[in-house]
């Protein structure tokens, strides 16, 4: 677990969307966390942090030090009344802070809060080849729901896409 240092974890504020744009495009040359291929800009991003809210779905940041270091959004999962109760995770941890635990600490932060948020199942949407992200959700409970295979071509490599879910 992170221990070294405290850290907060809050709702994301409009100042904050620089920094989440940057953790966000640190993730993109290694092919394994993102399907993008370019890097994002603040403005190409600010109608998806809009969508969030703090009672409905939720972006949060994680600080240590009172520097963000990773941080967490809940998606609406497909779009239809009938699948409010679901919601897609995603999780960005910068560079320098990652295999510190903040991912467990940020997953089990959102199993806590989905029943105030009206969720009962969570959803994550990793690559195949993304073993760290995966063995994360199997440690904290998630199942492999979906199988897409070969679905993204990243970098001219065909790439197989997880389903994994967890009823909270």
């Amino acid at each position: 677990m992170y221990s070294q240092h405290p850290y907060e974890i809050v709702d994301a504020q409009a100042s904050d969307l620089t920094r989440i744009v940057d953790i966000y495009n640190s993730t993109i040359a290694s092919r394994m966390v993102t399907a993008d291929l370019e890097p994002a800009t603040v403005e190409s991003k600010r109608a998806w942090f809009d969508e969030h809210s703090p009672n409905h779905r939720p972006l949060w940041v994680l600080r240590t030090q009172g520097e963000i270091v990773a941080w967490f959004s809940f998606q609406s999962f497909y779009g239809r009344p009938a699948y409010n109760a679901t919601a897609e995770i995603s999780i960005y941890i910068a560079e320098e802070f990652r295999s510190r635990g903040l991912g467990s600490i940020l997953i089990e932060k959102a199993i806590e809060e989905s029943p105030r948020l009206g969720l009962h199942t969570l959803l994550g949407f990793v690559f195949g080849h993304n073993e760290p992200s995966l063995a994360l959700l199997r440690k904290l409970g998630f199942e492999q729901w979906g199988h897409l295979p070969r679905v993204a071509v990243l970098d001219g490599v065909e790439r197989d896409l997880i389903i994994s879910g967890r009823r909270v």
